[in-house]
């Protein structure tokens, strides 16, 4: 095994995710206590021409696996291409994105290489030789610091927790030859443009039961002056009064956005342990005793129908 670190890019629609950056950046630091390399792993069907962007965030090497079977996610097949990947690339460390499709991904790559696994990991370091990494723990009540032996071992990252810094590397992009099988398909896709992916947002503002209704127009127009994605709570989503897809929490999406609004959120443990690594919380509610208030950086205890647009107001002619 060499003591280089192996990042996994993810990409949509050829454009690469912003939490692969953040891998690369964090996999540059671990390789640099390491004393190895960062390189990256690419999987997918006519993906090789954006491959050279990786250089520019400390990529040494791009090893790009391309076959139509790779065209679109499915974890059999792209566990199939990482596994032989590895083989080839022999690192230390494995490191790849806290999504929906990271987790999938390193879970079925954990069992396949028998290898150790940390998930939705906010800190990496090297102590005494051993690759330890940061994570929440017990509905993000604390965190923890696991100590990961053998080789490799893989770590999915919490998208938004880590600094991208830019760093040349060599960016020297090899394709890998692979052999892939797999017995599922993707029947359809489904995307939805001009909406802020809520796991990557800088500002996230989510609505709760105080919405009282489905009308989140009132969320919408300040996430709309923030440039912000729009989250719900629990409670919102099982009304139907959002998509599932919009659900913060433990069952629903974790975030990390230097920003959360919290609107009519009574803040339940579970939605606590989907947002609790934001940097600054401002919860808005008339409950003066709701949890969200106690876990706040910043609280403002009153009607949010009538604060809400207030604080619209005012940001709209700051950026005027």
């Amino acid at each position: 095994m060499t003591q280089n670190v192996l990042v996994v890019a993810e990409h949509v629609q050829g454009a690469f995710r912003k939490v692969t950056f953040e891998a690369l950046s964090a996999g540059g630091r671990l390789a640099g206590q390491l004393g190895g390399a960062v390189n990256v792993a690419l999987m997918g069907s006519g993906i090789a021409g954006v491959a050279a962007e990786l250089g520019a965030y400390g990529a040494a090497r791009i090893l790009v696996a391309e076959d139509p079977a790779l065209a679109d996610f499915t974890t059999e097949a792209y566990t199939d291409a990482l596994a032989q990947i590895i083989d080839q690339a022999r690192p230390a460390v494995v490191l790849m994105g806290a999504t929906t499709q990271g987790k999938d991904l390193a879970a079925r790559l954990s069992a396949r290489l028998n290898a150790a696994l940390a998930t939705d990991s906010i800190g990496l370091r090297v102590e005494d030789g051993q690759v330890v990494a940061t994570r929440p723990m017990y509905g993000g009540k604390i965190l923890a610091d696991v100590g990961l032996s053998g080789s490799p071992v893989i770590v999915s990252l919490r998208p938004n927790t880590q600094t991208i810094s830019a760093a040349q590397g060599a960016g020297d992009v090899e394709k890998v030859a692979i052999s892939v099988r797999g017995r599922s398909q993707v029947v359809g896709k489904q995307f939805e443009t001009g909406k802020v992916d809520l796991t990557e947002a800088d500002i996230v503002v989510t609505g709760g039961r105080g919405m009282g209704g489905p009308d989140f127009s009132t969320v919408e127009a300040l996430a709309a002056a923030l440039g912000a994605a729009v989250g719900a709570s629990r409670s919102a989503v099982d009304e139907g009064w959002r998509a599932a897809a919009d659900q913060v929490g433990q069952t629903g999406k974790t975030v990390s956005p230097t920003l959360y609004i919290a609107c009519g959120v009574s803040g339940a443990i579970q939605h606590l342990a989907g947002m609790s690594s934001s940097k600054v919380i401002v919860a808005i509610n008339k409950d003066p005793e709701a949890p969200i208030i106690g876990k706040a950086d910043y609280a403002i205890v009153g009607d949010l129908f009538e604060i809400v647009p207030a604080l619209t107001a005012e940001i709209k002619k700051l950026r005027a």
